[in-house]
């Protein structure tokens, strides 16, 4: 018994009044006896499906069942098929084809063209420009595996290029950043932690399944913990790159100096992230102030500038 086809009955059942057997099936190039066990499967998951014979008769789903269309707004279908796409450019799978199927069929054919004229008003699409180019396949054994209880192993490139080879137990795929995280129960640290898809190599799937524990979700809001850690330095930049350090602050951040410069109160944290963003400015850039980040930026500068001399 497919699952695809028993969704796409219900579906067509909730959009019909009603429909036969024989035309069910002949969808389905299946026997009418098929199309009736399907219906006796529906009828099992809760749905209450009748009959009715003679004349115009078939299957349909009780009235009192049925979900009026008009109980979504047109701003209710456009959020939710805007949410269900948007998910679909990254995660693939049946269960968000037939989600958006469901979702659209509750859309009435007299307010079709303003729900697709407002679902093209917002347009999300998760996908990276550039990057790994083994993400998306990582995502679906990643699924796999969470929907089957399995083991992970991988190897993982860790704080400060260190390889490590680690067996996991997945429960929670996350996008945060635009990157995809994977949080499981690490067996060799033996604790939750959080993985960088990007990361990885030689993902597998492995044959072994494991007992679910009490999940731990992972903390990904730091604001309050950012605010402690992070302090305002003064720089110097060029209008060039002035795109780039908004990704950072905001425009109330930047004071004009002459014609083609600006200062800009940024916000810094002393590692080597935030050292790595500033280097990333080249000579658009010059830390101001404190002076013993400027220093650091200095020594840094010559130890690249030695290696090219080397």
């Amino acid at each position: 018994m497919k699952v695809d086809r028993l969704v796409s009955i219900i579906m067509i059942l909730l959009d019909k009044k009603r429909i036969g057997a024989q035309a069910l099936a002949d969808m389905f190039e299946v026997s009418p006896r098929t199309i009736y066990r399907d219906i006796d499967a529906i009828n099992m998951a809760g749905i209450p499906v009748r009959g009715a014979s003679g004349v115009g008769g078939g299957f349909e789903i009780m009235p009192e069942y049925k979900i009026d269309k008009k109980v979504f707004s047109t701003a209710d279908l456009s959020a939710l098929l805007m949410g269900l796409s948007s998910l679909s450019n990254i995660v693939r799978g049946d269960e968000l084809v037939h989600a958006l199927a469901k979702v659209k069929s509750f859309i009435p054919a007299d307010r079709a063209k303003d729900i697709e004229l407002k679902l093209n008003q917002i347009c999300i699409d998760l996908s990276p420009w550039l990057g790994n180019s083994n993400i998306q396949t990582y995502l679906e054994i990643i699924k796999s595996a969470l929907q089957e209880n399995k083991l992970l192993s991988f190897e993982y490139i860790a704080h400060r290029g260190k390889s490590t080879t680690r067996t996991v137990e997945p429960y929670q795929l996350v996008m945060k950043s635009s990157h995809w995280y994977l949080q499981g129960y690490c067996h060799k640290r033996k604790d939750f932690r959080l993985f960088r898809l990007s990361r990885m190599s030689n993902l597998q799937m492995q044959e072994e399944t494991f007992a679910l524990r009490d999940y731990q979700k992972p903390i990904l809001d730091f604001t309050d913990t950012l605010e402690t850690l992070q302090t305002e330095i003064k720089i110097r930049i060029h209008k060039s790159v002035m795109d780039r350090v908004l990704d950072f602050c905001s425009y109330e951040d930047f004071s004009p100096a002459g014609e083609e410069h600006y200062i800009v109160s940024f916000p810094f944290i002393e590692n080597e992230y935030y050292y790595d963003i500033l280097l990333s400015f080249g000579d658009k850039c010059e830390c101001l102030e404190p002076s013993h980040i400027r220093e650091e930026m200095k020594r840094r500068i010559h130890d690249i500038a030695a290696l090219y001399q080397n």
